[in-house]
């Protein structure tokens, strides 16, 4: 399956958010749909950067919660290419600035 990825810049914020991202699916089953909603932050400029995946609040015994939407089934690790996709995909988009 084709997957592309977009950057969407953001203005960098006080906790580091420097980017969203979007998956856009160019083959089916899901050609013509996106996923949206990853973040790429980097805390401290040259330290490294990390990609969020998405996710959504719920409040359970009045504590906010989080999951992500995008899970491992059985590998933990599995997301890490997902990971290394977008960070590829904002390097690039960084050098073309």
């Amino acid at each position: 399956m084709r997957v592309d990825v977009r950057i969407v810049p953001v203005a960098r914020t006080a906790d580091g958010k420097i980017a969203e991202a979007e998956l856009h699916f160019s083959e089916a089953p899901l050609e013509g749909m996106k996923l949206v909603g990853f973040g790429v932050w980097e805390p401290t400029p040259g330290k490294g950067r990390n990609v969020t995946f998405p996710s959504r609040n719920y409040t359970l015994n009045n504590a906010r919660r989080t999951f992500s939407l995008l899970r491992p089934i059985a590998d933990v690790d599995a997301g890490r290419a997902v990971r290394e996709l977008v960070l590829a995909a904002y390097a690039a988009w960084e050098a073309t600035r």
